[in-house]
């Protein structure tokens, strides 16, 4: 029974100290403070390292979509040059101009020359 009263003496005594700050001045205490700031320096410099990694993941999910939305313009616009360079097209466009150009009736001709060693090219 002098054991439990012992123990509870003890235990009040701990709680006592703490909240006065008694405990602090406590020789075991002050010897492990350098190693608790350094717990607290990792420990802040994982916060700053997941904000860092977060703020990176935002600015890739914007560049994504950025690119998503620029994909699509090139394929729109790939698209409307493919209809615009048809043949067909570019004939209906000169017409409606009026440039008074017109289609040619037979295929070009081929000219073949001579280079200087005298081959035909």
């Amino acid at each position: 029974m002098a054991e439990k009263e012992a123990n509870k003496a003890g235990q009040k005594k701990g709680v006592k100290s703490f909240i006065g700050g008694a405990i602090f001045t406590d020789e075991r205490v002050t010897r492990q403070i350098p190693f608790i700031l350094f717990l607290a320096f990792l420990g802040l410099l994982l916060i700053a390292n997941r904000f860092r990694s977060e703020k990176v993941i935002r600015r890739i999910e914007v560049v994504e979509q950025s690119i998503k939305e620029l994909r699509s313009e090139s394929v729109t616009n790939s698209v409307k040059l493919m209809d615009v360079s048809r043949p067909s097209e570019v004939v209906e466009r000169v017409k409606k101009a009026g440039l008074g150009l017109e289609e040619p009736q037979r295929p070009p001709l081929q000219l073949i020359v001579k280079n200087k060693k005298g081959k035909w090219k």
